[in-house]
C-alpha cells in the first residue's frame, strides 16, 4: 500500500517547526477513517471543450475524465455522459502525487502538480485521442514545498499555483502552445492561527480567479485569511490588493464564487463550516458574513469532520461540499440572492475521505474522489431540486486527490 493513501498531501515539510506532522495528525483520527478543476476554479469553466466521442450509432455519449492520484500518477478514463459510469483508458504514471489538475481553454492541454522534488512543480500535457497524455514543454518549479492547487487564469496566459508546505503562491506564464513557461511571481504569506498543529505558519491551499477574471484569490488555511491579488497581464506579477480574516481557527481551505451574484463561499477545514463572503468586483474586497455547519446537527454531532472541496451549480441555486470524516457530500440551497445558505441534506460519498468533488460540464453529474476509499463516487443531479442520487457502484481505483471531468 502506498504511504500516500494514508495521508493528505498538505503535509508540513520537516524542519518547519510543527510539533505534529500532517501524517501523525491524520493518524490520530483513528483507523475507522481509512477504509475539477476547472479553468480558474469555477463550475462554469468547462465551456469550449473537445466534442464528445460516441462509440457507435445510438451508443451512449462518452466523455473524458482525468483522475489525479497518490502513487499512480494521472489516470485517464472515459465516462458515460448520462450515467457517469467510468471506464479506465490509461494515463501517465510518471508524475508524483498530481493531487490537482486543470484544463486549458479549449480543452487540449492538461496541467498537473508534481511533488517529486524538494520543491513543488507544475507541468503540461497534450490531450490526445482516447485521453492519451503527452508531456508538453518543461517541468517548472513553483518555488515552494508541497504544491497543492493550481488553476488557469481565464486569459489562458498564466498558470497559478499554491504551495501548502511553504505557504506561498506562484504564477507562471503559459506559452503559445500551452506549455508552462518561466515563473513570473512568487509571493510568500506570513502569520499563523490559533491551532498549533495545523496553523503554526502559512499554508496556502487554493488559488483561483473571480468570474470576471479581474482578481486572483489565495485561500490560506494556516493564517485564517483569503488574500486578494491583481495579476499584472504584462509582467505576470501578483500585486497584493487586500485580505480578509476568517473566524479564528476556522482554517479556510477552498472557495467558490457565485456565477452571477457578488458572493463567494469558503469551506473551512478546521471547524466544519462554510462561510458566505460578500464580494465587491470593483475593488476585489471580500467581506465575511455568516457561517453554517456542513453536517446535520453541527460539528459536534459525530466524528470530527474536515470539509474539503466546494462547488456550485451553473445557475447558482445549489452548492455542494465534501465532508471528510462524515464521509458525505452536503447539498445547500443558495438563498437571499446569494447571501445565504441552507443545508438541505447529505449523501454518502461512495467511499472514505472525499477529498475532491466536481460537476460535469452539463451539471447533470457529480463525481467524488475518495482519497482513502480509493473510489470515485458518481451521482446524478436533479436539475430542479439539486438532489444527488448514486449512479451505480463507486468506481474502484487508486488513492485520489482530484477528479476532473471534461
Amino acid at each position: 500500500m502506498s504511504p500516500h493513501s494514508l495521508e493528505p498531501p498538505e503535509r508540513t515539510p520537516q524542519g518547519s517547526g510543527s510539533p505534529l506532522g500532517r501524517r501523525s495528525f491524520i493518524g490520530s483520527l483513528g483507523a475507522g477513517l481509512v477504509g475539477v478543476a476547472v479553468l480558474g476554479g469555477h463550475a462554469s469553466a468547462a465551456r469550449a471543450l473537445p466534442a464528445p466521442a460516441r462509440s457507435g450509432h445510438g451508443a451512449a455519449e462518452s466523455r473524458q475524465v482525468f483522475l489525479g492520484s497518490y502513487g499512480n500518477g494521472i489516470i485517464s478514463c472515459a465516462y458515460d455522459a448520462a450515467t457517469g459510469a467510468l471506464t479506465r483508458r490509461g494515463g501517465f504514471p510518471a508524475v508524483t502525487d498530481p493531487s490537482f489538475l486543470a484544463v486549458a481553454p479549449g480543452g487540449r492541454v492538461l496541467y498537473s502538480l508534481d511533488n517529486g522534488g524538494r520543491q513543488g512543480a507544475v507541468r503540461a500535457f497534450t490531450i490526445g485521442a482516447g485521453g492519451t497524455l503527452t508531456p508538453l514543454g518543461q517541468v517548472r518549479s513553483t518555488g515552494g514545498a508541497n504544491v497543492t492547487h493550481l488553476s488557469v487564469h481565464p486569459t489562458g496566459r498564466h498558470l497559478l499555483s499554491a504551495n501548502y508546505g511553504a505557504g506561498s503562491v506562484a504564477a507562471h506564464v503559459l506559452n503559445g502552445d500551452g506549455s508552462v513557461g518561466a515563473r513570473t511571481a512568487l509571493v510568500q504569506h506570513t502569520g499563523s492561527g490559533p491551532d498549533p498543529t495545523r496553523q503554526e505558519g502559512p499554508h496556502a491551499h487554493q488559488i483561483l480567479t473571480d468570474p470576471q477574471g479581474a482578481y486572483v484569490f489565495a485561500v490560506d488555511l494556516g493564517t485564517d485569511k483569503v488574500y486578494t491579488y491583481r495579476l499584472d497581464a504584462g509582467s505576470g506579477a501578483l500585486r497584493p490588493v487586500s485580505e480578509v480574516r476568517s473566524v479564528p481557527g476556522a482554517g479556510p481551505r477552498h472557495m467558490v464564487f457565485h456565477p452571477t451574484a457578488p458572493y463567494a463561499y469558503v469551506a473551512n477545514e478546521l471547524n466544519s463550516t462554510i462561510t458566505v463572503y460578500s464580494y465587491d468586483p470593483a475593488t476585489g474586497v471580500l467581506t465575511r458574513g455568516e457561517s453554517r455547519p456542513t453536517v446535520p446537527g453541527g460539528s459536534g454531532s459525530g466524528p470530527r469532520n474536515y470539509p474539503a472541496e466546494v462547488v456550485i451549480s451553473a445557475d447558482g441555486r445549489f452548492l455542494y461540499l465534501s465532508n471528510r470524516g462524515h464521509e458525505s457530500v452536503a447539498r445547500f440551497a443558495v438563498t437571499e440572492g446569494g447571501a445565504g445558505l441552507r443545508l438541505l441534506d447529505t449523501v454518502p460519498s461512495g467511499g472514505s475521505w472525499p477529498r475532491h468533488i466536481s460537476l460535469s460540464p452539463t451539471g447533470t453529474l457529480l463525481f467524488a474522489a475518495n482519497q482513502y476509499g480509493r473510489t470515485v463516487g458518481v451521482f446524478t443531479v436533479n436539475r430542479d431540486s439539486g438532489a444527488l442520487a448514486p449512479s451505480g457502484q463507486p468506481f474502484a481505483t487508486s488513492s485520489l486527490g482530484c477528479v476532473l471531468p471534461l
